[in-house]
């Protein structure tokens, strides 16, 4: 039997990283620059047989598309002509996402519907599909309370980790890995694709093909069904994505010559796209998911450990909650009161800007390296709220002045560094996970 080979990277960096990488760490940004070029140039010709998934984050989409980075970088990466060929449909099934690549678990309700709709905004005009049937959790932070959401915006189905999955009824361990599922919460449902997590594990570090084939079949032998094998891993970190040279990373050394056994008929794994998997073979048995992430290298993902694990990251969820009910409680008076152009409401969307740039994961990701970044983006947005009259009660209630008494025309813009530099932040990292 074929197994399906679902084939899923997920591609971000933080806002203004590459910019800093290009001017401190010149060959990393290069690195990351040719990785994210060689997913396209890799598959050229190989339209019969290649199919990947790509989540794209809304920030990396808004470097990438940025004229003024384009003209940067153009003798290293042509980013136009990148992001044309990431429009090929017979290549690259793009998962939605959410904008600032946020936990959406972590952060407010309110939030999460406007990361996943400015996410829209730009895929729609950069990539030209008119609908995204799969969804990519950034960080894969999932719960099951995010199903409505992801119906009312549309998708189809999500991907999450074999980790977290619970059978409703009775299954095997094939069938729970390697089929996709319904998962429900109240009215709304949704298919679930599992994850493997340590084939996955294999594809992040580097693997052999004979190996991965062998593995395959080993995992799927008892399966009297076509299975489906979803592995998932960053597509531009690491050694096995950047590496350069032929024949040394994770194109020419597995995937191309994988594609050359499937075209000779000498693969017991097919890629598939999972739309088309669905189409033919449908969605079996129940699930619930537990709520949690995908593994980072040096944690299991369970209770975002990841993500909370001081005292200072969780103080930044629970700021994260507090400034954002001021902003939507502003948003909602600013609606009451006819507001909706002018000055006024240009603040409202400034600040509402900064909070969910200030809940991008990688602020939380790193320990407290980056938690500055979150806590300066989190002043500058109550610094803005301020200067059209809202203030915060210690509980997050807003607190809103009459706006005419509060804001002119010419009130002084609120300076922000939008290259991702922050007061008092640690030297520029890359946006890689350690070995």
């Amino acid at each position: 039997m074929i197994a399906h080979h679902a084939l899923v990277l997920n591609l971000h960096q933080p806002p203004g990283n590459l910019q800093d990488l290009l001017e401190n760490q010149n060959w990393e940004a290069r690195e990351i620059l040719f990785a994210l070029d060689r997913i396209p140039r890799s598959l050229w010709g190989h339209e019969a047989h290649a199919r990947v998934h790509l989540s794209l984050s809304g920030t990396l989409l808004e470097t990438l598309s940025d004229p003024t980075f384009q003209q940067q970088v153009y003798g290293i990466v042509d980013c136009g002509s990148l992001l044309w060929h990431l429009q090929n449909q017979s290549l690259f099934e793009v998962l939605g996402t959410g904008y600032y690549h946020p936990v959406l678990p972590l952060i407010p309700e309110a939030d999460r519907k406007e990361h996943l709709q400015r996410w829209l905004g730009i895929a729609h005009h950069l990539l030209w599909r008119p609908r995204f049937q799969g969804f990519w959790p950034p960080e894969m932070g999932f719960s099951m309370e995010l199903i409505p959401l992801l119906r009312a915006f549309g998708y189809r189905y999500v991907l999450v980790d074999s980790e977290h999955i619970e059978p409703v009824n009775e299954m095997s361990w094939q069938e729970m890995r390697y089929r996709p599922h319904i998962a429900r919460y109240g009215d709304a449902e949704i298919t679930v694709i599992v994850r493997d997590r340590e084939l996955s594990d294999a594809q992040e570090s580097g693997m052999d093909l004979d190996w991965f084939l062998s593995e395959v079949a080993e995992r799927t032998k008892w399966c009297d069904f076509p299975p489906l094998v979803t592995t998932c891993t960053d597509g531009e970190n690491g050694g096995w994505f950047r590496n350069v040279t032929e024949g040394a990373n994770f194109w020419s050394a597995f995937y191309l010559p994988l594609l050359e056994r499937v075209a000779a008929g000498q693969s017991g794994v097919a890629p598939t796209f999972i739309s088309d998997y669905l189409d033919t073979h449908g969605a079996h048995g129940e699930v619930r998911v537990r709520t949690g992430a995908w593994n980072t290298g040096w944690h299991h993902g369970r209770d975002f450990t990841q993500w909370t694990g001081s005292e200072r990251q969780r103080q930044a969820v629970a700021e994260f909650a507090r400034v954002s009910r001021a902003v939507h409680d502003a948003r909602w008076f600013a609606g009451e009161h006819g507001l909706d152009d002018g000055p006024y409401a240009e603040s409202l969307d400034e600040a509402l800007g900064l909070l969910l740039r200030a809940e991008t994961s990688c602020n939380l990701y790193w320990g407290e390296d980056w938690v500055p970044r979150a806590e300066a983006d989190l002043a500058s947005t109550q610094a803005v709220l301020a200067r059209v009259g809202v203030s915060l009660e210690p509980s997050g209630e807003a607190v809103t002045a009459e706006p005419a008494e509060t804001i002119t025309e010419s009130a002084p813009p609120i300076s922000t560094d939008q290259s991702g530099e922050r007061p008092d932040g640690p030297d520029v990292m890359a946006h890689a996970r350690p070995d």
